[in-house]
C-alpha cells in the first residue's frame, strides 16, 4: 500500500473545516446512542424477569443486534435511493415504535412483546449507525477521520444521560418496573425527527455510473482492516461488557452500582473521540488499530487474572477505550478507502458485519456465563484480539497516515 497522499476533490460540498451539519448529527448521535445506553443497561435483566428461563435473559437484546445486522444493508439502500434525511426520519419512527411497544411488554409482562420491542429499537439503529458515515459525506480526506471522531463523541451525552434516565425512571409510583425507561424513547424518537428535520446533508457533487471494478489485493486489504477492527470490537465490547453485567448480578452488586459501572464503561467508550481523529492522523491507522486490540486484549487479560468489583470496573474502561480505536480508526479508514461511487454499498455491508458480530456478542453471553464461565470467555476473547492484529499487519504492512491516498497510484 503506497503512502497516503492526500487527494483533492471537486464540488461544493467539499472542505477543510467542519461544517454545522456535523454538530447536528452529533446530537442525533447522542440520541441514539442514550437509547442504546439504557437499552444495555435494563434489557437484560428486564429480560430475566420476562423470560421463561434464565439463558433467555439476553435474548430481546440479541433480537435487537438480530434486526441491526438484518436492516442495515436494506437502510443503506434506502438512503441511497432517497437520501439519508428521509432514512433517519424513518428511523426514528422505528425508535418510537419500540418505546411504544416496550412499555406495553413491561406492563403486561409479555416477552414476546419485548422481543419485538428490542426488534424495532434495532431497526432504528440500523439507520442511525450511519449518522457517523452521514457526518463525512463531501469532506475533504484530511478531516474525516476528525468528522466521523466527533459524530462518535456524541455518546459522551449518552454515557451521563442513558443511565440517569435508567436509574431515574426505573422506579416510579404508579408505574411499572422499567415501563418508563422504554416510554422515554418517544420522546428521544420527537427530538430525533426535530434535530433530522433542520439539518442539511452535503449531497455527493455528482452520481457516478455503476461500472465493474477491478480492484487489487493492495487496495480491498485497507477495506478488510477496517471492517475487521469495526467488527471485532463491537464482537468483543458486547460479549464482556454483557456478561460484565450479568457477573454484577449474580455478585448481589446494587442496580445504581452495576449501572455506574456501565456509564464509567459508556464514557471509556466515547471520551477518547474527542481526539481519537487527532490520533489517527498522528499515529496512522495500522498503529491506531494495534493500540485498539492492545487496549481489549489488556481487557480481557484483567478479566482472567484480576478479581473483585473494581477488576471488573478497571476492565469494563479499558474495554470501553479499546473499542473507541477499533471502532472509530476503522471508520475513519473506511471513509478514506471508500470513493463516490461505492460508498453507500460498502457501508452497507461494513455496518452489516458489524451488527452481525454485535448479534452474536449479544446473544452468546449468558450461555457463555453458563456453559464456560467469565474466564474463559475472556480468554476466547484474547485469542482474538491476537489474530486481528495479525490481520492487521499483514493488511497494512506499512504504515499509512490519513492524509494519504489508500488506493495504490
Amino acid at each position: 500500500m503506497k503512502g497516503i497522499r492526500a487527494t483533492p476533490h471537486s464540488g461544493r460540498g467539499r472542505r477543510d473545516k467542519l461544517p454545522t451539519t456535523t454538530y447536528l448529527l452529533t446530537l442525533c448521535q447522542a440520541i441514539n446512542l442514550t437509547a442504546a445506553v439504557v437499552s444495555v443497561t435494563i434489557a437484560a435483566l428486564v429480560g430475566s424477569k420476562l423470560a421463561p428461563n434464565h439463558a433467555w435473559a439476553t435474548v430481546p437484546y440479541g433480537f435487537q443486534f438480530a434486526a441491526v445486522a438484518i436492516a442495515t444493508y436494506p437502510a443503506a439502500s434506502f438512503m441511497r435511493r432517497y437520501g439519508r434525511k428521509k432514512g433517519f426520519q424513518l428511523g426514528s419512527v422505528f425508535l418510537i415504535a419500540a418505546g411504544c411497544i416496550g412499555y406495553n411488554a413491561t406492563t403486561q409482562g409479555s416477552f414476546a412483546q419485548l422481543i419485538v420491542a428490542h426488534g424495532m429499537l434495532g431497526l432504528y439503529v440500523a439507520f442511525a449507525n450511519f449518522y457517523r458515515f452521514a457526518a463525512v459525506d463531501g469532506l475533504a480526506v484530511e478531516v474525516r477521520p476528525k468528522g466521523l471522531s466527533l459524530v462518535v463523541a456524541g455518546g459522551v451525552v449518552a454515557a451521563i444521560s442513558g443511565p440517569l434516565l435508567s436509574i431515574g425512571l426505573k422506579d416510579v409510583a404508579g408505574f411499572t418496573t422499567f415501563s418508563l425507561c422504554y416510554a422515554s424513547f418517544v420522546l428521544l424518537g420527537l427530538a430525533t425527527i426535530a434535530l433530522v428535520a433542520i439539518w442539511r446533508p452535503i449531497e455527493s457533487p455528482a452520481t457516478v455510473k455503476r461500472s465493474v471494478e477491478t480492484r487489487t489485493i493492495a487496495a480491498t486489504a485497507p477495506i478488510t482492516a477496517a471492517i475487521v477492527a469495526s467488527a471485532l470490537s463491537y464482537l468483543v465490547m458486547n460479549m464482556l461488557m454483557v456478561q460484565a453485567s450479568l457477573l454484577m448480578e449474580s455478585m448481589c452488586v446494587s442496580f445504581d452500582t452495576s449501572s455506574l459501572a456501565v456509564q464509567g464503561h459508556v464514557i471509556a467508550m466515547f471520551a477518547p473521540s474527542f481526539v481519537t481523529g487527532a490520533i489517527v492522523i498522528r499515529a496512522g491507522y495500522r498503529n491506531s488499530l494495534l493500540a485498539g486490540y492492545a487496549l481489549l486484549a489488556s481487557a480481557a487479560a484483567l478479566g482472567v487474572w484480576g478479581s473483585g468489583l473494581w477488576a471488573l470496573v478497571a476492565g469494563l474502561i479499558m474495554l470501553g477505550v479499546g473499542w473507541n480505536f477499533g471502532y472509530v480508526g476503522g471508520g475513519a479508514l473506511l471513509s478514506c478507502a471508500l470513493t463516490d461511487s461505492n460508498r453507500h454499498r460498502m457501508q452497507g455491508i461494513n455496518d452489516s458485519i458489524i451488527a452481525i458480530c454485535a448479534t452474536v456478542g449479544a446473544f452468546v453471553p449468558a450461555v457463555l456465563q453458563t456453559f464456560i464461565g467469565w474466564e474463559n470467555t475472556n480468554l476466547l476473547c484474547l485469542a482474538l484480539c491476537a489474530i486481528a492484529a495479525c490481520l492487521t499487519c499483514l493488511c497494512m504492512r506499512e504504515a499509512g497516515t490519513p492524509a494519504a491516498e489508500v488506493l495504490p497510484s
